[in-house]
């Protein structure tokens, strides 16, 4: 901003020297607290003109609306001055523009700071065209103040100095207009052409979102289709009318970072600076969350989720990951409903084809949020996205196609505008273009930069641009090489530390890009920010590159963020790692993708750990086959076997392909404990997939493991794997065993870490509830129930949700079968909340199958086998055959109770031949005797199966010196016996094995078991 005083040379001519600079130093005063007190900056004093700067030394994101309110303020203030019976007037000109300010110079009071660049000089010249009080601005600052004042239009102005006329403006005073437009509103916006009835289909579903019927709108296309202009020329239509506008963006670079756009978007509403302390970010944070007016724990998850600490006000509650994760999804969600109430919004998610797997969960969430709020959801992606919600009542798609030829040389022409181009010419943009509108608008304007023809200027986007680049010289080539190789978007503090250049220099050619319109800026530097306009535009800086120097970039720019990343929340350990990977520096890649994995694992994000831990195992391959090698390899696919559990199931393929390529590793490594987690891993899948003879072979490898390196902890976990075999193999002797010997070794401190690295769960809790299952079938109910309580006691009381929810399956199982004392309804609507909290959906499935029989044993059959079949369908569905001979028998039971006997006995056949097939035995004395029960309840004593079968079922009993089998199978043979007229020998039957049960504990087997004795008597 330049003030001038008015009539300063007829004042000299008739005020005394003294008397003048009295005058003179009144009007500094005046000029000079106006513009300080809106933190501009007073430069140089030139005689009775001044020059003032605002954005330096400190920008702000309103420094065009301070410059003009110090203007008109200064206008004013000289306008009050009453000095020496002087009436004073000045006038102000503006001009807005990126400059260089230099160092001080000069001394005392020739002091200065210079400058270079033409807007100082503009600002002069249009100082020089203004009448006595007023401002006049030029078209930058016009184009930034947009209708926060009101003006009248000069039209072009003669400036000296510049060859053509510039439009000015003259302000005339604030027009009361509170708001701001967003900070890119000035740059221009290509036209919009042939998108006619797209724009009329959002503008229509606007209307209905804003009646609360919210509305998704899926923009489909190619890259460089138009997609985000269709969402900048909605913003521009719905401009007037009252709505809150939140815009997010996904990143090519930022996939595996999960809600990469949610917290960029936080960020920028909250005005971050990079210099902000964590207190003065809490703060920003705060102040732009409480237009939802959320509850505290909201911007405690909200603050966590920026990497800011929590304030007292606002604790971060003690959530596990997971369910920090949900609650966090869910604080998104009010939030969006929160300013929705206030009033509608227009939520825009921009190129979600590189949406990470957190975000698209919320995405979700917001999708089906959406339609009882006053929404318009927006979301572009490319079409290598598959968008899931197709199909439901809110959401529509729209896929943007080409133009077409008509369509096509319109576009050129509104480009041109007056310049018009021949019309051979504009035939060949058309055909050149292939109707894609942003080749389309970079190939005119290549064209009308050189007014070379479009015979010499290269077919595709990539060549144009790089002939734009080319004539912007080498330092705005050299900065858009680097921006590309950064990523989409890149800082100007990052963008000084890795180029060779000076800040001086590189501040020149990202000027030059941010003319081009190639680049768009946000703030000033050094805290500016820079956004490729396209990713095509990214990618064709990116390929100049070539790979020496390309690598040497990625290496520089890997080694400042690994400098920086302390105070750098930005510098992620996967961004780190994608530079590392491109700078040939792969083992150093690998620790940064594992890192990765692992604090991505840590916060439930296991799809972003599994996309992670991938990554890291691909240039894992490219590495020589080392010892080193092997044992980061295994570290890595033992946690990926994790995460893939948790995401897709214990005994899926995918989990089976990676502990298989673990076991091929894990042979190449000598004995140590860090091979113990990985065979626990491959145990897991092999008994989930039914395959015990494998699981015992590995047990095995974990004892001599323990026994080479003289290890109880690994021969705790080598129990562990061995009990739960034996157990179900029917070898109860042995399982107890196991199960007595590893907690005889277990220690809750010392092996708390266990519960994370092995199985999922509590070792301890894991050998209680086992072992009420082994003491329920040796017939000893007292202490199985004993055994029982002590597990959910102790699950609780590690707060480890997954080891209750084990617990809580595992007892209730027995419990279901042996009628224990326990209350399984209770226990099991437990298991299945705990399960949806968590996404433990294995525990779901037995949730549900233990519900629906305690639902059949009531009476409600149909209720109850409905339930069951969700819950085999969970099972099934995670390829689960662990226990599955248990829940076909329960599923066998139910129908037994709604009269299905056909299709009892097809479950318990299936059962039957499962057990054949995996040795899962610990079931089968029960399914013999249920096979009974559903033939003699279907056919009649006539069936000779009814018999063999509860023979059968004593047999097996007996030969697992299961005391607890043996009753239940004795007592049903005794009946049948009884009820044949055979009452002695039904006697004889009975008698002993009840009379074994010496313990004061009455289940509902002995007390069937005592009713038949006394009628037998």
């Amino acid at each position: 901003m330049f003030c001038d005083l008015v009539g300063s040379t007829e004042l000299s001519a008739r005020l005394d020297p003294e008397d003048l600079r009295e005058v003179i130093a009144a009007y500094h005063r005046a000029v000079v607290d106006v513009v300080t007190s809106v933190d501009g900056f007073v430069a140089k004093y030139m005689g009775d003109g001044v020059l003032m700067y605002f954005g330096y030394p400190r920008a702000h994101e309103d420094d065009a609306d301070r410059a003009v309110r110090a203007g008109l303020g200064a206008i004013d203030a000289v306008g009050r001055l009453d000095v020496r019976s002087v009436k004073l007037q000045a006038r102000v000109g503006i001009a807005t523009g990126l400059v260089v300010v230099g160092d001080l110079i000069g001394e005392g009071s020739a002091q200065e700071q210079s400058v270079v660049g033409e807007t100082p000089n503009l600002a002069a010249r249009l100082q020089a065209l203004a009448e006595p009080d007023a401002v006049v601005i030029a078209a930058g600052t016009r184009r930034l103040v947009g209708d926060l004042f009101e003006y009248r239009d000069l039209g072009g102005v003669d400036v000296k100095g510049l060859a053509a006329p510039v439009q000015a403006w003259q302000v005339l005073g604030p027009s009361g207009v509170a708001s701001r437009f967003e900070a890119l509103r000035g740059s221009a916006l290509s036209p919009l052409v042939g998108r006619d009835e797209e724009i009329d289909l959002l503008l229509r579903r606007w209307g209905r979102a804003k009646a609360r019927d919210g509305q998704v709108v899926l923009v489909s296309g190619e890259p460089g289709i138009g997609k985000s202009r269709i969402a900048a020329e909605l913003a521009q239509r719905l401009h007037a009318e009252p709505h809150l506008r939140l815009r997010y963006f996904c990143s090519p670079h930022h996939q595996d970072s999960p809600l990469f756009p949610f917290i960029d978007q936080l960020g920028h509403a909250s005005g971050f600076a990079r210099d902000d302390p964590p207190a003065a970010k809490l703060e920003k944070l705060e102040a732009v969350l409480a237009l939802a007016a959320p509850p505290d724990e909201d911007v405690a998850l909200l603050a966590d989720l920026l990497s800011l600490p929590a304030s007292e006000r606002q604790p971060l509650p003690n959530l596990s990951p997971q369910r920090k994760k949900e609650r966090t999804l869910e604080a998104l969600i009010r939030q969006l409903a929160g300013v929705a109430r206030q009033q509608p919004v227009v939520m825009v998610f921009e190129d979600a084809h590189w949406i990470d797997p957190t975000s698209r969960e919320l995405l979700d969430l917001v999708v089906e949020r959406v339609r009882s709020l006053p929404v318009l959801l927006v979301v572009t992606f490319r079409p290598e996205f598959q968008p899931p919600w197709i199909g439901q009542p809110q959401v529509t798609m729209l896929a943007l196609n080409r133009l077409d030829e008509r369509d096509g040389t319109e576009l050129v022409e509104q480009i041109a505008g007056d310049r018009a181009l021949p019309e051979e010419v504009v035939a060949q943009l058309v055909e050149r273009t292939d109707g894609v509108p942003l080749f389309v608008e970079e190939l005119t304007k290549s064209v009308l930069e050189t007014g070379v023809a479009p015979l010499g200027i290269p077919t595709t986007l990539h060549d144009s641009l790089m002939a734009r680049l080319d004539r912007l010289g080498a330092a705005a080539k050299e900065v858009a090489q680097i921006g590309a190789a950064i990523g989409r978007e890149f800082t100007f503090a990052l963008l000084v530390a890795v180029a060779s250049r000076d800040a001086d220099g590189l501040q020149a050619g990202i000027a030059r890009l941010v003319e081009a319109g190639l680049v768009f800026q946000r703030g000033l530097p050094p805290q500016a920010s820079f956004l490729f306009k396209h990713a095509l535009v990214q990618d064709a800086a990116y390929g100049t590159l070539l790979r020496g120097p390309r690598r040497l970039l990625h290496g520089h720019i890997a080694d400042t963020l690994l400098v920086t990343s302390g105070d750098n929340p930005s510098a992620a350990p996967e961004i780190i790692a994608h530079h590392l990977e491109n700078a040939g520096r792969p083992a150093e890649a690998i620790v940064y993708w594992r890192e990765a994995g692992e604090q991505a694992a840590h916060h439930a994000a296991n799809r972003e750990a599994i996309g992670h831990f991938r990554r890291g195992l691909s240039l894992l391959a490219t590495q020589p086959p080392t010892a080193g090698r092997w044992r980061a390899e295994l570290a890595i696919l033992s946690q990926l076997a994790l995460a893939l559990m948790s995401v897709r199931g214990r005994s899926v393929p995918e989990v089976g392909e990676v502990v298989e390529r673990a076991a091929q590793v894990g042979r190449r490594v000598d004995s140590s404990a860090d091979l113990a987690p990985f065979i626990a891993n491959l145990w897991m899948f092999n008994v989930g997939q039914g395959r015990f003879d494998r699981a015992d072979e590995i047990s095995l490898d974990l004892f001599r493991i323990a026994d080479e390196l003289g290890s109880p902890e690994i021969r705790l976990q080598a129990h562990h794997c061995a009990w739960p075999t034996t157990c179900l193999r029917g070898l109860l002797t042995k399982a107890n065993e196991h199960i007595d010997a590893g907690l005889a070794l277990y220690d809750e401190a010392r092996h708390a870490h266990h519960r994370y690295v092995y199985h999922g769960h509590d070792p301890a809790v894991c050998g209680l509830s086992i072992g009420a299952s082994v003491q329920y079938a040796l017939g000893f109910p007292a202490k199985a129930e004993r055994l029982a309580d002590e597990a959910i006691t102790l699950a609780r009381n590690l707060r480890h949700a997954p080891s209750l929810a084990q617990a809580l399956a595992l007892v209730c199982e027995p419990r279901a079968h042996f009628g224990g004392g326990g209350s399984i309804v209770v226990a099991a609507n437990e298991l299945l909340q705990l399960s949806k909290e968590h996404e433990l959906r294995l525990y779901q499935g037995v949730a549900l199958i233990l519900l629906g029989l305690i639902a059949a044993r009531s009476g409600e059959t149909s209720e109850g086998i409905a339930r069951l079949e969700e819950g085999l369908r969970v099972l099934i569905k995670l390829g689960r055959r662990q226990r599955m001979t248990s829940f076909l028998c329960i599923m066998a039971e139910s129908q037994l109770l709604a009269g299905r006997h056909a299709e009892g006995l097809e479950k318990v056949t299936q059962a039957l031949d499962l057990a054949a097939e995996t040795g899962e035995h610990f079931y089968l004395s029960r399914l013999h005797g249920l096979r009974a029960q559903l033939l003699l309840h279907g056919y009649g004593l006539a069936d000779e199966g009814v018999e063999l079968s509860l023979r059968q079922a004593l047999v097996v009993a007996r030969q697992q010196a299961a005391k607890g089998w043996e009753l239940r199978a004795a007592t049903s043979l005794a009946r049948l016996r009884g009820d044949q007229g055979r009452r002695a020998e039904a006697r004889d039957l009975l008698a002993p094995v009840y009379g074994w049960f010496t313990e004061g504990f009455d289940t509902p087997d002995l007390k069937e078991a005592k009713a038949l004795l006394d009628e037998l008597a």
